[in-house]
């Protein structure tokens, strides 16, 4: 069989001896044939199982005739928005249009449209009325039953309804996608793919669901947002492939949406083999005209060593999209494309990355998961570890010496982000060590997100003294190995269950830190999240308990700002957000204060020599404080 790229023209496909195609994957992406790349596994294990595939990558959506580039295919079409949801692709968390867009030729913006998998259908379905249409990818996986959409802030239905597909492939979709295409080559009508694990169909016959657990009719979820905390956590404890429940929610006309249990993890030998699959490693020769596609550039010399997280964090979509089960390759298939990369001629000596969702998670969190599944009703790590929790680093440690061994290779790093939680678990310090010495480059970035506990719960993450005590063993490690190397921060502003009081804690963190970070995540609501959840029901689906939500654009800001307090652009809503949260002491010359008084700018902190000195500078700045609060007691 021929390998190089799959057919982009019905030209190349004529060439290939090839009369019809079985699959024709319609995508949001640029054609980039890399492992990374969700359309590129799907297509080459298509291929691998015999299948003729063609790509057809950003079509024109204004004009049907992009999507007949290949003619009718044999056995459907198959779609996807691309690597990222298309509105996040499209829109900051403020809804204001992005500039760039990294999947895109030249990084373009504007090669796709807003929902894409939608708008692809749809227009398919202009032309291809009867064709089985299976939709992929997180665009579809994340909104494959009724979701909340931030970009409309309403509820919508299943991507399958409003898309008219037939069939959607969730997750990670190796497993479901073979079946599908196996069955369908078989003669079974798409319409009668009710069976397989990891996808979605559409009924209009309740006596042909069996064995489920009904879910709020979709009315119910428009007008009592309570209903759709019930429904989103129901959802949320059938996410694990041994344990979940087939779901199904219904509809207007006696239409039923229903969700299959997800697909099993794959073995080790079967991410072997994914990862074997004959990739040319790099996007399209057709786009080198254009600047080539930016996303390469973070994944071509980097290595997936696993997928899956049993992390947990509530604002993360992963545990609906590739489960919580860690599934890793083993030592030999990461080898061997690591000696591919190596040689390449752009290679400078430097593996950007191994690792996964999280890159020290190589194996299950407990023994019994591959068999029994994930706890439905508690967490690995949250809000401490579980006392069957294995925290060992062994093997990752094992692979990244061999890695570093290879010729050519300088450094191998570790960008995917660790768990610091469940690396202080590990008794044994090996991993730690090494990754200090060999791993990083000056700095690791880690992602404690918040320092205040309220926030933290809410969030999934551990306790602020967890964080306390990785950075003193983090401190302690580069002492002994003579280096000198930072911590930097990712944290989130405005996440359910801040307030301007959880906001101020985490700025006063950043004051004795001596640390301001040069970007501010701001919590984006995205589809299928806990997080995303407590935001459009202000409730906690674990508990139903009432949920404090920022949603106000304004002290958004105002809580944006105070992680960056010391930006003199950000002193007037620092100083109404310390205001309004009676933290005026926060006002002043102190070494303490996070801001000058009116008209002056944040101060760096200082240590103040000498006794005399010190006591000066108490003493103004107590005059000082005093006269703010009297500044203040007057302007309200």
């Amino acid at each position: 069989m021929e390998h190089g790229f799959l057919p982009v023209s019905r030209e190349e496909m004529t060439a290939r001896g090839i009369s019809q195609m079985d699959f024709v994957y319609v995508c949001g992406d640029a054609y980039v044939d890399h492992p990374s790349f969700g359309h590129a596994i799907i297509t080459r294990l298509l291929e691998a199982h015999g299948y003729h595939v063609g790509m057809i990558a950003q079509p024109n959506w204004r004009d049907v005739k992009s999507i007949q580039v290949f003619g009718e295919p044999r056995l459907g079409f198959l779609v996807s928005a691309g690597n990222m949801d298309s509105m996040v692709n499209h829109y900051s968390v403020s809804k204001k249009r992005r500039d760039a867009d990294a999947f895109t030729p030249g990084g373009v913006m504007g090669k796709r449209p807003d929902y894409a998998t939608i708008v692809y259908c749809n227009l398919i379905r202009r032309i291809y009325k009867e064709t089985p249409l299976i939709i992929g990818g997180i665009e579809a996986s994340l909104r494959r039953l009724a979701h909340y959409d931030y970009w409309s802030d309403k509820m919508r239905r299943s991507i399958l309804l409003d898309s008219g597909a037939d069939l959607i492939s969730y997750g990670m979709g190796e497993h479901s996608i073979v079946e599908i295409a196996d069955a369908l080559n078989s003669g079974i009508s798409v319409r009668d793919l009710t069976f397989i694990d990891g996808t979605v169909y559409k009924t209009n016959k309740r006596e042909d669901i069996y064995d489920a657990v009904e879910l709020p009719h979709f009315e119910a979820l428009l007008s009592d947002r309570e209903e759709y905390a019930k429904s989103f956590y129901t959802q949320y404890q059938n996410t694990d492939p041994f344990a979940a429940k087939r779901l199904f929610e219904t509809y207007d006309k006696k239409m039923y949406v229903v969700q299959n249990p997800p697909s099993k993890p794959l073995t080790q030998q079967e991410m072997d083999f994914v990862y074997s699959l004959p990739y040319q490693r790099t996007y399209h020769p057709s786009y080198e005209k254009d600047g080539g596609v930016p996303a390469i550039a973070e994944v071509k010399f980097s290595l997936v060593s696993s997928r899956g997280c049993f992390g947990g964090c509530n604002f993360c979509a992963l545990t609906f999209h590739q489960g919580r089960i860690i599934q890793a390759r083993s030592h030999e298939s990461i080898l061997s494309e690591a000696n591919k990369l190596i040689w390449e001629e752009d290679f400078k000596g430097y593996i950007h990355d191994v690792g996964g969702p999280t890159a020290n998670f190589r194996a299950p969190s407990c023994s019994k998961q591959m068999t029994k599944g994930v706890c439905a009703d508690r967490q690995c790590l949250f809000p401490t570890p579980c006392p069957n929790l294995k925290a060992d680093h062994k093997d990752y440690v094992n692979l990244l010496r061999k890695l570093r061994e290879l010729p050519n290779v300088k450094k191998v790093f570790i960008r995917s982000g660790i768990r610091f939680d469940y690396l202080l678990y590990d008794k044994d310090t090996a991993f730690l060590e090494e990754l200090c010495e060999h791993h990083i480059s000056g700095q690791l970035k880690v992602a404690p997100e918040h320092i205040a506990e309220p926030v933290l719960e809410k969030m999934g993450k551990p306790g602020a003294a967890v964080y306390k005590r990785f950075t003193t063993a983090y401190e302690a490690m580069n002492k002994k190995l003579g280096k000198k190397q930072y911590l930097v921060p990712y944290l989130m502003s405005s996440h359910p269950g801040s307030t301007l009081t959880e906001a101020v804690k985490l700025a006063e963190f950043l004051r004795d830190l001596g640390y301001m970070p040069q970007q501010v995540q701001d919590f984006y609501p995205t589809p299928s999240t806990i997080s995303t959840c407590m935001y459009y029901t202000k409730l906690d689906p674990r508990t139903m308990q009432p949920v404090y939500v920022a949603s106000n654009p304004h002290e958004k800001a105002m809580q944006r700002a105070l992680i960056q307090y010391r930006n003199p652009k950000n002193y007037k809503l620092v100083e109404e957000a310390l205001i309004k949260a009676d933290r005026t002491d926060l006002i002043g010359y102190d070494r303490h204060c996070l801001i000058r008084p009116k008209g002056g700018q944040a101060l760096l902190p200082k240590p103040v020599n000498g006794k005399k000195q010190a006591a000066k500078a108490e003493n103004s700045g107590h005059r000082k404080k005093k006269t703010i609060r009297n500044i203040h007691k007057k302007k309200h």
